[in-house]
This record gives C-alpha cells, sequence and structure tokens, in this order.
C-alpha cells in the first residue's frame, strides 16, 4: 500500500531565506526543516525560509541531487505502530556549495535578511581538543584560514570573513544556533568560533562579543542514513521519484535556549520549547536515551545482535535496560518542567524497538571512550557515593572490556572495535590480563573506579563470568 505524500500548502516564492544552516544532512532534513516547513504554513513567519551551505567536497553528490528537485525532497516519518506518513518538504528555498561558490557562502552570511546561523557540523567538526577542551590552532586547514582569512577552507574561516562582511555594512547581529547532538552544543560553537576570530582579528572578535548569541539547544530524532537501497524502498512505498529522500522516527524533540539577538521564528507554535536553561533536559536525554543506548550495546553486540530493534525484542535486554532507567537512573534525574518521566521512558523503550527505524548497534559501540565519560560516569559516581545497586552498571563496564579486549562475541564471530581516541596507555589497560586495570581507562578517569571496593568486586565477579558463560547467560542472571 503506497503512502499519500503530504504536499506544503505555501508558496515557495513568496518565502524569503532568515535562516542559514551550514551542513545539510538527513539530520537536519529530518528534524530543523520539518519544524520550519510546518511553520511556513503561517503566512506571517515566511521570512524564516532556509538556505543550506554545504562545505565539503563529499558533499557533491546530494548538492546535485537536491538542485535537480528544485532543493525539495520527502521524508518519510515511520510511526512506531507501522504505519508512515510522508511529507514533500519544501523549506529549504536556497542550496549554495561551498567548494563551487565559496563567495556565495561568505556573500550570505553577510546579508542582513539572514538572522540566524545554525549548524549541524557533527561533534568533531567543532575541532575542540578532547583532553584540554581548547579549540585546535595547530589545524592545518585552521592555519590556513587564519594566514588567509579571504580565501577560506574551514567554516571557521567562512563564518569570521562572513561576519567582518556583515560588521563592514552594518548588517547587524545575528546568533549562530548549534544543532549538533553534544552538550552545552552552544557554548561549544561559542569556544570554537571566538577562539579562531579573537586569533584572526582581534577587533572582530569584539563586534562578536557584542552582536553575536550562542544559544544552546537539545535535539532528539533518530535519523538512519539513507542507503541506495532505501531510495528504492520509500520510492515505491511514496510512489516518488527522489534522488534524495530522508526517512526517520516519529519522534521528535527540540529545545532551544531563549537567546536570539536578532529575532527567531515561532518554533513553539509547531512542537519546539523555548526555555531560559536546556540543562535539566540535556541530563535527561544523555541520563536516559544516550546512557541506555550504551547500556544496550555492547551486552548486545557481544550476544550476536547488529540492530537495535532486533536486541530490544529479545525480552532479557529490554527488561535490563527498563530496569535500569527506573532503578539506576530515576533517582539522579529530575524530570524538567512538565516532563512526564515514566512516558519519557516508555516512549524510549518503544522507540528503540522501532522496526521501521532500525538502527546498527555497531553505531552505539562506536567510540565509548567518548561516551561512558558523558553518558555513564556521572551518574555511577553518585551510584557509588551512595552505596546503590551497582550490578547492572558493573556487569556494563565488564562487558565493555570483554568487548575491546577479546573482539569475539558468544556465538565465536569475531569483529573489529572503533575508537578513534584510543592511545597507547588506554591499548596497555585493555591488553593487561589483570581485570582491575581496566577501570584505569581514560573513559573513566573522572573518578578513581579501582578504589570503590563494593563496584570492584562486582565487576571482578562479571569479568569472570562472561569470559566463563558468555554476556547473555550472565545477563539472565542478574535480572
Amino acid at each position: 500500500m503506497k503512502t499519500q505524500v503530504i504536499s506544503y500548502g505555501y508558496n515557495r516564492e513568496q518565502i524569503k531565506s532568515g535562516i542559514l544552516h551550514i551542513g545539510v544532512g538527513n539530520f537536519h532534513r529530518a528534524h530543523e526543516e520539518f519544524f520550519t516547513n510546518r511553520l511556513l504554513e503561517d503566512p506571517t513567519w515566511q521570512n524564516w525560509g532556509i538556505c543550506g551551505a554545504m562545505l565539503l567536497p563529499g558533499d557533491e553528490h546530494l548538492y546535485k541531487a537536491l538542485k535537480k528537485q528544485a532543493n525539495e525532497y520527502t521524508l518519510t516519518v515511520c510511526g512506531r505502530d507501522g504505519k508512515d506518513e510522508a511529507y514533500r518538504i519544501g523549506s529549504l528555498v536556497e542550496l549554495i556549495w561551498g567548494v563551487e561558490d565559496p563567495e556565495g557562502v561568505i556573500t550570505k552570511i553577510a546579508d542582513k535578511d539572514i538572522r540566524i546561523i545554525t549548524l549541524t557540523i557533527t561533534e568533531g567538526g567543532y575541532n575542540i581538543e578532547k583532553a584540554s577542551g581548547e579549540f585546535m590552532l595547530n589545524d592545518e586547514k585552521v592555519k590556513h584560514d587564519l594566514q588567509q582569512p579571504h580565501n577560506p577552507e574551514t567554516i571557521f574561516g567562512f563564518v569570521a570573513e562572513g561576519l567582518r562582511r556583515r560588521k563592514a555594512a552594518g548588517s547587524g547581529p545575528v546568533t549562530i544556533l548549534s544543532c549538533d547532538n553534544l552538550q552545552h552544543n552552544g557554548n561549544t560553537a561559542r569556544k570554537a568560533f571566538t577562539s579562531f576570530i579573537k586569533a584572526q582579528d582581534e577587533e572582530l572578535a569584539t563586534w562578536v562579543n557584542e552582536n553575536v548569541t550562542f544559544p544552546n539547544s537539545m535535539v532528539d530524532r533518530i535519523t538512519p542514513a539513507t542507503r541506495p537501497d532505501d531510495i528504492t524502498r520509500l520510492n515505491a512505498k511514496n510512489g516518488t521519484d527522489d534522488t534524495a529522500p530522508v526517512y526517520c522516527e516519529d519522534f521528535i524533540q527540540w529545545v532551544i535556549e531563549d537567546n536570539f539577538i536578532a529575532g527567531r521564528p515561532a518554533w513553539e507554535n509547531v512542537g519546539a520549547e523555548f526555555t531560559q536553561d536546556v540543562t535539566a533536559y540535556e541530563n535527561m536525554k544523555l541520563s536516559l536515551l544516550n546512557a541506555s543506548h550504551t547500556l544496550l550495546s555492547y551486552p548486545s553486540f557481544l550476544g550476536g545482535y547488529r540492530k537495535v530493534d532486533d536486541a530490544m525484542h529479545d525480552e532479557r535486554i529490554a527488561k535490563f535496560v527498563r530496569t535500569f532507567m527506573d532503578v539506576d537512573i530515576t533517582p539522579y534525574v529530575p524530570a524538567p518542567g512538565n516532563t512526564d518521566l515514566e512516558l519519557y521512558k516508555q516512549t524510549l523503550i518503544e522507540r528503540f524497538g522501532n522496526r521501521s527505524v532500525s538502527d546498527q548497534i555497531a553505531r552505539l559501540c562506536f567510540d565509548g571512550l567518548s561516551k561512558f565519560p558523558v553518558y555513564v560516569m556521572p551518574n555511577l559516581i553518585k551510584m557509588i557515593a551512595d552505596h546503590a545497586d551497582l550490578t547492572r552498571v558493573a556487569y556494563l563496564i565488564a562487558a565493555y572490556r570483554h568487548y575491546l579486549k577479546y573482539k569475539i562475541d558468544d556465538n565465536g564471530a569475531t569483529f573489529d572495535v572503533a575508537e578513534p581516541w584510543m592511545n597507547a596507555e588506554d591499548e596497555k589497560w585493555i591488553n593487561s590480563d589483570e581485570p582491575v586495570d581496566f577501570l584505569a581507562l581514560s573513559a573513566f578517569r573522572s573518578t578513581d573506579l579501582k578504589v570503590a571496593d563494593e563496584f570492584v568486586s562486582l565487576y571482578l565477579k562479571m569479568v569472570d563470568a562472561i569470559k566463563k558463560r558468555g554476556a547473555m547467560a550472565v545477563l539472565e542472571s542478574i535480572l
């Protein structure tokens, strides 16, 4: 049965770009464009269309695919009940590829009509060194842009040159809004851009300090990569011939710090939420969604599962995750605003099990060294101090060690691990035959786990049991 495509009702020719978005990928097209597409139906908000900017050579394929379609595309929203809705999205009214037209990107940043610059450039795109938390001025492309401000290659160079022209033209202040999935993303964006601009142009840095705001935001919507077979499947289902379709889950959330120096669209009219502080929302998401993803990832992978929905339809794993949420995390996560925490947790379980949006467990296992410090350790430290039940977290860390050290699952299948930030010291602790040494891993450096006797005792039992009996057998024993 074909899915009817719901088209927008506004006249695109009447839409003016008020937002420049840098990094036009699938998540952006399923999230910010979705909200904005709905808002543009209201004639009073039609100065807030989106001009997309792509800066990377690898963006060529998507850029050309979208241009052929006048920057329109279909978004299929996959319901947890198995029912889909498909939308034709028209809010991307302009598109510039910086490799082909760098001047076009710079001119847009300087344009007085552009009052918000939004970003989805991934965590690594901010060029912040993990250990120090400082912007890496010694990066080769950054050094190029510092020395050749009028010929930029990086996003920092493009934005700096655009802001320099904006200042010179008197085009007014602007907001830079990060929509990347990282904690305090606005603070990260401010650190990155102001560090670069200060190193390049002190006068401009002063102007930026007075004329640019960097709100924090929290974003959430599972949006898988669209593979060639997905394109065929979606087009057949929707009766379309779209070369750049996107599909996503039916859940969506966007919580934004209301700190816009040059005005903003009323995204709250179409489901976004504005607040003075996003911290409570971030804590809830990191502690429940992201930590639960990490919790299920390594045991499920060791148990032979490769897709999140398959794992979550195993009652053992579903119970394990829900118990973790209820017993281990809920005491430490006060619900923000009018959030129904029980409903939020139940929704997470349903989202993880959504068959229509199948996520790869390997993606959840990727870069554990970066995930544990943010998602797991803050609450684990509190649990240890409170003498809480540490069983599930001790099991998780034992499973993580087994995954990294042995690279073999319960079924005897071997696999490679992907830890881009692993250093020689980490490798030493992983390779050690003394399980306690693993607790010195950089991922756990926020506390000394080795002196937490209750935790160590449980962890050592889990390490031994997983090696002898397999991850899933041990999981069964702790349910």
